[in-house]
């Protein structure tokens, strides 16, 4: 039952705000961001330690952590807002960095793997590479609420975007591997690691682990790896697309996944750094952060 009125109660909201204007329904979603930020204090708490990490001791991360909830709202806003039919007046406020890498590759035809942060709305890229031609394949986390996860993945097959469920079997890379066979993008988020069995690095100067997906599947078969970061402009989005990184020469594969995997997380801090307030990562990430 808890499940079903959670549904319920998600299909109802996505049914309101897409009744508001574009510009409405932003600003809600930035003012409810500021209104979480006050009322909800372990993600307040987890948002400050993530921007003194980013920003640095010297400076106050409570405006920062304000500010990153404020934009994780706008994320949900647009989330609940965008339709099918409203992609087209999205992507023409979307400005685009670095395109004709990606359409290099496609014309290559090796197919290709993003690596992404939760950097403002991540989903934007997706329709960007399928206006050009080019199939993306997303890998969603498969949540508890059935209900909800079959929405998730019906809304996005409207942006042109095929999901495979992260059920943690092989099966998984395997689909992605036919879809790298296939000249499509694989789209990966790259800067959590879910499971807690990813890959050790170094990440704004810490170590942790991040998921060795986006660097496995590249060395495997070949594909370029582009680090790619969305970000929030007052009207509409900004993408960018990092140059591919090089697979590493080492003795080993699983050497070659962790010295990609490190350069991947440099990138990532570079695209985070840009816009920091716009990284919507509220949850522990590193191992101190579970003390």
């Amino acid at each position: 039952m808890k499940q079903l009125l959670s549904y319920v109660g998600l299909r109802a909201g996505v049914g309101l705000v897409g009744l508001l204007p574009e510009g409405l329904a932003r600003g809600l979603g930035n003012r409810a961001g500021r209104v979480w930020h006050t009322l909800d204090e372990p993600r307040r708490t987890m948002a400050d330690r993530h921007m003194r990490r980013v920003l640095g001791d010297s400076e106050d991360p409570q405006p920062a952590s304000e500010a990153v909830m404020e934009s994780y709202g706008r994320y949900w806003a647009e989330a609940l807002w965008v339709r099918g039919h409203r992609v087209p007046g999205l992507l023409a406020k979307t400005e685009v960095e670095g395109l004709q890498m990606v359409l290099d590759a496609r014309d290559a035809g090796n197919g290709m793997v993003f690596a992404l942060p939760h950097l403002g709305n991540w989903e934007v890229a997706a329709p960007v590479a399928v206006i050009n031609d080019i199939p993306v394949v997303a890998v969603a986390e498969n949540l508890p609420n059935k209900r909800i996860t079959d929405w998730f993945t019906t809304m996005r097959g409207e942006f042109g975007i095929e999901i495979v469920l992260a059920t943690g079997s092989i099966e998984v890379m395997r689909k992605l591997e036919a879809g790298i066979k296939a000249n499509k993008a694989i789209a990966l988020l790259a800067d959590r690691d879910l499971k807690g069995r990813g890959v050790e690095v170094e990440f704004f100067g810490e170590t942790t682990t991040i998921p060795p997906g986006p660097a496995t599947l590249a060395i495997k078969t070949g594909a370029p790896l582009f680090p790619v970061g969305t970000f929030f402009t007052e009207s509409g989005h900004r993408v960018v697309v990092r140059p591919a990184i090089d697979i590493p020469e080492a003795e080993t594969r699983s050497a070659q996944v962790r010295k990609m995997s490190q350069q991947l997380a440099r990138e990532l801090e570079g695209l985070i750094l840009e816009a920091p307030e716009q990284w919507h990562l509220l949850q522990p990430n590193w191992p101190s952060d579970q003390e």
